[in-house]
């Protein structure tokens, strides 16, 4: 018997070697007969999608549309979007639902929000191909599927900040230097903020004491507050304020700006992105497809190089100097109690007024 991953022996007779090339023409048979029939089903469910002629897409990210176009460029079926923001995402999905008026064939958010939609039964089971390659860990269950950590960083201007210079691990924020010349997303109010806050206490500080520390050497420094991440980096690249927490995106989307990202030795932080197709889908066929196409390569290659997306797929990642070097780490979406409790909590010790 031949041993694993071993070659046969050239001194095997002729005779000895006719079962061994049997058994190869019969796998070989048993794999082309497997990848014709996955060929068959993808252009038959394409066929589907085609007839049915297009797909519906509720998603809360942005500058999505190449990704559109191309989806009807390369399918024929059209992608139909439609922007709901974060807030507001489950209450519209939800109330169309239990009114039987959802007109979404998949919907994008981040994963917390499509983990309340799945409870309340919105989403079908589909385990796409093209997430094949992903992380294992991405696959949250069969019918939720991570593609992107809406990843947090420190972006600066590279024109009034040596990059030698820039914060080589967030307690760097709280040296005097910075006194009110950082510009964040309202502490106290805004979730994605409060949520990366107590990212920081369990996943970067090791105790407590040092978290709290640098929160308070941090409102010491007396940040600018603004409603969110959007409006963050235009006070960094008119030179108003010299650094943002803020979204290393921003250095692709607002591009020739004088932005650049910290280099930290901790990891940047986020929460991450999901897709799924909807259970009562108007168009089913079409809305595997769409997902199919989203999660492949050529897709995620378009979010990363056009939008700044931190995306899962193996080996793409967005232009941006030294960004492939990066450790980042999905951390967990805080209940609503959670955000109303720290969010209290952060206003006292930021003195938001």
């Amino acid at each position: 018997m031949l041993g694993r991953g071993r070659l046969p022996r050239e001194d095997l007779q002729e005779e000895d070697m006719m079962p061994i090339r049997k058994l190869l023409v019969a796998l070989a048979a048993v794999a082309g007969t497997a990848a014709a029939q996955a060929q068959v089903q993808d252009k038959a469910q394409l066929e589907r999608a085609r007839a049915e002629g297009k797909a519906a897409f509720y998603a809360n990210i942005t500058a999505v549309e190449p990704i559109m176009k191309a989806f009807g460029e390369a399918t024929g079926v059209k992608a139909e979007y439609t922007r709901i923001s974060a807030s507001k995402f489950v209450a519209t999905a939800i109330t169309e639902f239990e009114a039987g008026k959802l007109m979404a064939d998949v919907v994008q958010a981040p994963l917390p929000v499509l983990e309340l939609l799945k409870d309340k039964g919105v989403l079908a089971p589909y385990r796409s191909p093209a997430a094949g390659g992903y992380p294992e860990w991405t696959r949250k269950d069969d019918r939720i599927q991570l593609f992107g950590i809406e990843y947090v960083g420190l972006i600066f201007n590279k024109e009034r900040v040596k990059s030698e210079d820039a914060p080589k691990r967030y307690e760097d924020l709280t040296l005097p230097k910075w006194k009110n010349q950082i510009v964040m997303a309202n502490p106290s109010n805004h979730p994605t903020t409060i949520s990366w806050l107590v990212g920081l206490k369990e996943n970067v500080f090791k105790t407590e004491a040092e978290w709290r520390s640098f929160l308070q050497g941090l409102a010491a420094n007396r940040p600018m507050f603004v409603a969110s991440f959007g409006p963050t980096p235009a006070p960094v690249e008119s030179g108003e304020k010299l650094i943002a927490i803020s979204m290393p995106k921003y250095i692709v989307t607002k591009a020739p700006a004088p932005l650049d990202w910290a280099r930290l030795s901790q990891p940047m932080m986020g929460t991450p992105r999901a897709i799924a197709v909807t259970s009562k889908a108007p168009h089913p066929a079409a809305a595997r497809a769409f997902v199919d196409y989203w999660l492949s390569k050529q897709s995620m290659q378009m979010l990363a190089k056009d939008v700044g997306e931190y995306v899962l797929a193996p080996g793409v990642y967005p232009p941006i100097d030294g960004i492939q070097d990066a450790k980042v780490i999905a951390i967990r979406e805080l209940s609503d109690d959670e955000i109303k409790k720290w969010g209290a909590e952060f206003k006292r010790i930021f003195d938001v007024k």
